[in-house]
């Protein structure tokens, strides 16, 4: 089947946020005549932000929780499928979803604003500014890290008038395992680049703090020719609540023309 021929999609929510950041792209797909699902993280599975963060921080389960549990949990989402779904990620979601099409178990993947694989030193200054509290060294990994305000003014909402940045925050910021951040520097988040895989789009935003477009245009550099369709965008005016900014639904526009053309 050709990927413009796929109606199936999975959505992969990034670390940090509520998987309801998709509910506006997942009408929207299902709009085009997509069928889509957006499930939650292990752990993650409350109806709204606040229940989770009221769980703060000595929420156990979600707190032990490894990016193996993350990626076992997507991959059976994606194998629940009678034929290979396209998958979408943000963010450490993005990681995920090019360890999933490493492993050619989608039949696409987009990959917006992506946490880098193992092997691509995150050494962007935005990047450790905005993120390294989440690794939370010297702390006890059984308990989460939960954002900031003024963090996530900074490493999400940057550019956003206050009055959004609050709102953006009350409805999707949660807790973090501090255990899975730190297997994003494990072999657990390698892939092999020089493995033909399905068609990858890789997008960035000119405003990213957290993961600024270079460090995803230095990811997207690392893959080796292997004759996959592999792009790459980076969109102006973007941070990294890039899913839920005005101009989201140019960014899913952009990715639906890109997957009619494969």
């Amino acid at each position: 089947m050709k990927v413009s021929e796929n109606k199936n999609v999975v959505f992969i929510t990034g670390a940090f946020v509520t998987h309801h950041c998709w509910d506006e792209w997942q009408t929207y797909f299902q709009s085009k005549d997509y069928n889509t699902v957006a499930p939650p993280w292990p752990y993650k599975d409350a109806e709204t932000a606040e229940e989770l963060r009221n769980r703060q921080p000595n929420d156990t389960d979600l707190a032990r929780l490894t990016i193996d549990e993350v990626i076992d949990s997507y991959i059976k989402v994606v194998q629940s499928f009678p034929e290979k779904p396209i998958v979408i990620g943000h963010s450490f979601g993005g990681l995920v979803t090019q360890i999933i099409v490493n492993h050619d178990l989608a039949a696409a993947g987009v990959a917006i604003h992506p946490a880098p694989p193992q092997g691509i030193l995150p050494y962007e200054f935005s990047f450790l500014k905005a993120g390294w509290k989440a690794f939370g060294l010297l702390t006890s990994t059984d308990e989460t890290y939960l954002m900031s305000f003024e963090d996530w003014q900074y490493a999400f909402a940057n550019e956003m008038s206050l009055e959004e940045q609050k709102a953006s925050y009350e409805k999707f910021a949660i807790p973090e395992s501090k255990t899975v951040v730190r297997g994003g520097l494990t072999h657990s988040a390698s892939i092999d680049f020089k493995k033909p895989h399905p068609p990858l789009l890789i997008t960035s935003g000119s405003l990213d703090n957290l993961i600024p477009a270079h460090l995803n245009k230095r990811n997207f550099e690392h893959y080796k020719e292997s004759g996959s369709v592999l792009d790459y965008k980076e969109f102006e005016g973007r941070n990294h609540f890039v899913l839920g900014l005005p101009t989201w639904k140019e960014d899913a526009d952009y990715i639906l023309d890109w997957l009619s053309k494969h």
